[in-house]
């Protein structure tokens, strides 16, 4: 018997983030922000947030040096976070990579490349 195929991640239909496992805890509009939010990908604006709550924080209480330094430290993470390829980027950079390997090679080595 075969086995059925798989989607791959990427190409799977999503199932509703509000109705997941969190959905049952959440009010109404917390369900409304959850599906906004899972709409988004990479960290870019929970960064950006990280850095205007850090600066407020800093402005409010610029003598509370812990403070400052717990919240450098979530932003290095972050920032850490956001640079690391995912499974689905690596091999997405890995494809492309081969085919512009295989057009240059097309270019460079024609009879070599005929069938790629």
């Amino acid at each position: 018997m075969a086995e059925p195929r798989r989607v791959p991640a990427r190409r799977r239909p999503r199932r509703s983030v509000a109705r997941g496992f969190y959905g049952d805890a959440l009010d109404d509009a917390e369900r409304v922000a959850l599906e906004a939010a899972g709409d988004i990908n990479g960290l870019d604006q929970e960064i950006a947030l990280l850095r205007t709550k850090l600066r407020r924080a800093l402005e409010e209480r610029p003598q509370d040096l812990l403070l400052m330094l717990k919240g450098i430290e979530l932003l290095v993470k972050a920032v850490s976070a956001r640079y690391r390829l995912s499974k689905e980027a690596k091999q997405d950079l890995s494809e492309s990579i081969a085919g512009v390997l295989r057009g240059l090679g097309g270019v460079l080595y024609p009879e070599g490349f005929a069938d790629a």
